[in-house]
């Protein structure tokens, strides 16, 4: 009996020391646990902190100089003297000739040289600014009929073509214009015989200068060489 009572007492010992021994066991995990997050819960947040930090910084300013409008210059046109015109003779004829060689000498028939008729109350034989005989007006200055032969033109300046027939004598019409004004007027043509070129330059009184050029030259015709006028 007493046996039975001692076996009873270690068997109830051995099963509380067991019992209290496996709280201890399940507990551990949690305080590792808790040892393993406890950093996570230290550490600092490196990002937002950067983020905070360029949100106070302010953008570095750069200085662009403005830039220094300088006035255009625009480019003044030299304008030349009128020509200088020779007295006008006494007892003059009602009608002078100017005789000159064609400019265009290839399409024309050798040997003959253009002429034309003016009005020596009117117009006078010259040489224009570069040398070339001219007929000047004595009435209108800078109203000028040249000689002239075909030539490329500034890109400011556009042209319009027309065609003149008057008897026997036709032109091609060139009409330049410089910013819609009307700066010089060509006529190339002649009667067949010989092909020559004209250009009638004005500034003012535009179509008296005109009209009156255009009398002259419709009176073109092609004389042998040998009958040609000299001219001074």
């Amino acid at each position: 009996m007493i046996r039975r009572i001692i076996f009873i007492l270690i068997l109830t010992l051995v099963t509380t020391a067991c019992g209290a021994a496996a709280p201890a066991a399940t507990e551990a995990p949690a305080t590792e646990a808790a040892a393993t997050e406890a950093p996570a819960a230290t550490e600092l947040p490196a990002q937002p902190l950067l983020a905070e930090a360029s949100q106070t910084l302010e953008p570095a300013q750069t200085f662009t100089p403005a830039p220094t409008h300088l006035p255009l210059s625009t480019p003044t046109e030299t304008q030349l003297p009128p020509l200088e015109l020779p007295t006008e003779a006494v007892n003059a004829p009602a009608k002078m000739v100017w005789d000159g060689t064609p400019t265009y000498l290839g399409d024309s028939t050798p040997g003959y040289s253009f002429r034309v008729t003016y009005d020596p109350d009117l117009w006078a034989v010259t040489s224009d600014q570069f040398g070339f005989p001219a007929l000047g007006h004595r009435n209108i200055e800078y109203c000028v009929i040249a000689v002239t032969s075909g030539r490329g033109m500034p890109t400011n300046i556009t042209v319009e073509h027309d065609v003149l027939f008057i008897d026997k004598v036709s032109f091609d019409v060139g009409i330049a214009y410089e910013n819609g004004a009307r700066k010089f007027v060509t006529y190339t043509g002649g009667d067949g015989t010989v092909i020559t070129g004209f250009e009638v330059s004005f500034q003012d009184q535009v179509d008296t200068c005109l009209a009156d050029a255009v009398t002259v030259l419709s009176t073109l015709q092609s004389v042998p060489v040998s009958q040609a006028t000299p001219q001074p």
